[in-house]
């Protein structure tokens, strides 16, 4: 099965349901990164994915890593972390800082896919309010932060990073639960992780997804949501 070309300047995707098993969810290949080319993409279910040399491809894997805000799971351990306030969050106050955070060299890896194509495209989306950043603060050292695509009441996470023990998970917890505060049904992990399997996400199937997408894509959220805020840690109850 070939994969489909896409052209520049269209905002058309094949459907979803039509990506490939392997490499899974390859969907397409070629367009461009215009800021309504990446709306379409989330609203479709599908995101990109790619590195310096290759095309851009574009992905709607089967099955779906998601979280659902209220299964988040937060450990003992992870529980005395954020009662100890040794970090602070904060949303939306430094875009560019996180993207570069998460563009940078891991230790597991020697290149990014968060490219500069990709980390400009994304900052147009920051602009017109559909990108955000969550932001973890050590002191005025910024150590951890994440950032992805509001639509509706679902987001859509891109990237993570930690330069501290506990940073990533920190922000992770604190947005999740500003998420559920706030109505959210679903945050989109994408692919499979252990490390937020750790935190409650679990997959589910593309057809399921694509549902949950659809119905909950253009639902009404306050401007207050992703407005520059700082995010408290609420302590769950006994029961949570």
């Amino acid at each position: 099965m070939s994969i489909p070309e896409l052209e520049p300047g269209s905002t058309w995707f094949p459907d979803p349901e039509s990506a490939v098993l392997d490499p899974n969810g390859l969907l397409a290949w070629g367009g461009d990164l215009s800021p309504a080319r990446l709306e379409a993409a989330y609203r479709t279910g599908i995101f990109p994915w790619y590195s310096i040399g290759q095309p851009i491809l574009w992905w709607s894997p089967d099955p779906r890593m998601v979280l659902f805000p209220d299964e988040l799971h937060i450990s003992r351990s992870m529980r005395r972390c954020l009662n100890s306030g040794r970090f602070r969050v904060t949303l939306n106050q430094d875009f560019q800082s996180v993207i570069e955070g998460c563009a940078a060299p891991r230790s597991y890896a020697d290149d990014t896919w968060i490219i500069p194509s990709m980390q400009a495209a994304y900052r147009d989306l920051h602009a017109m309010g559909l990108a955000h950043s969550v932001e973890c603060w050590k002191g005025d050292q910024l150590v951890g932060g994440l950032y992805g695509i509001g639509l509706g009441r679902l987001f859509f996470g891109e990237s993570m990073f930690s330069r501290a023990t506990n940073a990533s998970k920190t922000v992770f917890v604190l947005f999740v639960q500003h998420l559920q505060r706030n109505g959210f049904r679903l945050m989109d992990c994408q692919l499979p992780n252990e490390h937020l399997s750790s935190l409650g996400a679990r997959e589910i199937p593309r057809t399921r997804f694509l549902e949950l997408l659809g119905v909950h894509q253009h639902d009404p959220v306050s401007s207050d949501v992703f407005a520059r805020q700082e995010l408290r840690w609420v302590t769950p109850s006994p029961s949570s």
